[in-house]
């Protein structure tokens, strides 16, 4: 049985929890919160022993083997460092961290601890992107030449919610814009030249992020994240001998549709598991049950790649936190 632990009881961590119960094989130890009454609630929702008013008691708890981070964006290099030097393996919601410098640390911290360590990015093992890479593999739409992908959507003005405050890590690009970014990354590799541009509020974070990338092959990508607007939310694939559509909202699709020029389109259901968490935890159980200290799937190298990939763009647009 692997005992989990969770810091950070928002949004994500209920869905994350709703998922982590109905695993075979792991058991959600405990939970923190600033706030006790929050944490206690939250234990007694979904069946944890214990409930801290602090993260650095859920870190301290001898019986967690893992701990899921779902704090804000800033905290994540923190809480991860918290959490590794208190010998626990992490799995920590994306972006990883604010910059490489800080994943570069972790990652380090983590290989020197012996320490599974992974970026929670849901993305990456959910049926519908393993179902686009096994069309990839089996050579369904040719050799790609382009990727369009968006996510936006229309989000509070309200400058002291996560999304919109720079002390929180706000903006779309790290909170959504990451998506488009990584299965271009996942599909082409790294990009050799990368353009960006963005509408950045008064606050100084991104409302609006547009870009352009080239890869090693010749192929495009163009990107979108946005809290202006509600996009298609849709990923398009195209290759030399068709395309691939992954449907909204494309970061957790449930259906695809292959278009080739030898025969009729034709659709792939890809149904999520519960909430769509379940894929990731499965992945953390198996790499913990047999030894790895990183995911095959999501290694510590495409995170770094992902967020080196990230710290570019925010150079371009002048993003800094």
């Amino acid at each position: 049985m692997i005992k989990f632990g969770i810091i950070g009881l928002g949004k994500i961590a209920n869905k994350f929890a709703q998922d982590l119960i109905r695993v075979d094989g792991c058991f959600l130890q405990a939970v923190g919160s600033r706030d006790l009454t929050k944490a206690k609630d939250f234990a007694a929702t979904y069946q944890a022993r214990q409930y801290y008013s602090s993260y650095e008691e859920v870190a301290a708890d001898p019986e967690i083997d893992v701990i899921y981070i779902a704090t804000p964006h800033v905290f994540h290099f923190d809480h991860t460092m918290m959490c590794l030097h208190a010998g626990k393996a992490v799995i920590c919601e994306k972006p990883f961290a604010m910059n490489l410098k800080e994943v570069e640390i972790m990652i380090k911290t983590a290989k020197e601890k012996k320490l599974f360590l992974m970026e929670a990015l849901w993305t990456r093992f959910i049926p519908g992107t393993l179902q686009v890479m096994e069309l990839m593999d089996q050579n369904t739409i040719g050799e790609i030449y382009s990727i369009q992908a968006n996510f936006g959507y229309v989000a509070t003005t309200d400058p002291s919610s996560r999304l919109m405050a720079k002390e929180l890590g706000g903006g779309s690009l790290l909170d959504i814009g990451i998506y488009p970014v990584f299965i271009s990354l996942l599909l082409l590799g790294i990009p050799i030249e990368t353009k960006s541009i963005a509408q950045l509020t008064t606050t100084g974070i991104d409302q609006h992020c547009a870009m352009l990338m080239k890869f090693k092959n010749g192929a495009t990508a163009i990107l979108e994240s946005s809290f202006l607007a509600e996009t298609s939310n849709k990923a398009v694939i195209f290759g030399n001998k068709g395309k691939i559509t992954m449907h909204a909202p494309f970061h957790h699709t449930e259906k695809i549709t292959v278009e080739t020029h030898d025969k009729e389109p034709y659709q792939i259901a890809a149904p999520l598991i519960n909430n769509g968490y379940t894929h990731e935890i499965e992945e953390v159980k198996n790499c913990f049950l047999s030894g790895r200290l990183e995911s095959d799937k999501m290694s510590l190298q495409n995170s770094c790649e992902l967020i080196k990939t990230l710290d570019l763009i925010r150079s371009q647009i002048n993003l800094t936190y």
